[in-house]
């Protein structure tokens, strides 16, 4: 699915929603654009290996302000995008990472995100009831459990020594 995000108060259109992929990746000729810094750039210099066996270097890492943004709902959320040189199609590559922190589902044969609203979070908790039938509840206060014997024991034990 692809969908537009704002980054660095930049609205970046072609950014691929893969949630087969393990982490957010921005491109470097998308980043030349972004007009943020070099200095920004973190080091990170391991290769990445694709599902075809193909590596790609990496150019370090960067964290970045994100807006997504639905019919109903606004988040912004700092990500944090490894560097790539390749070309692509795609201006970035928003994993599940992304995704689970936005709280958001992607329904791909729809071509929808959705974020969560709170009302429907607060319908998901648990909330406990009694049951209508009237049972006897046992209940044992001040109930010792620890096998070891108390401190007093231990110095009458002493004493009789």
């Amino acid at each position: 699915m692809v969908i537009t995000v704002e980054v660095a108060n930049f609205a970046m259109k072609k950014v691929l929603i893969d949630q087969g992929c393990s982490m957010e990746i921005l491109y470097m000729s998308t980043f030349k654009q972004l007009q943020v810094p070099q200095s920004e750039i973190r080091p990170y210099q391991e290769q990445l290996v694709w599902f075809s066996g193909e590596r790609v270097d990496t150019r370090g890492y960067i964290d970045l302000l994100t807006t997504f943004d639905d019919e109903k709902s606004m988040r912004t959320i700092s990500v944090r995008y490894l560097m790539e040189i390749i070309e692509t199609s795609y201006n970035i590559l928003i994993s599940k990472l992304a995704l689970n922190a936005l709280r958001a589902i992607d329904f791909t044969p729809h071509l929808v995100m959705k974020m969560a609203q709170q009302c429907y979070v607060d319908s998901l908790k648990v909330v406990t009831t009694r049951s209508s039938k009237n049972k006897e509840d046992n209940v044992m206060e001040n109930v010792e459990l620890d096998p070891r014997p108390s401190v007093e024991q231990d110095l009458e034990h002493i004493k009789r020594l």
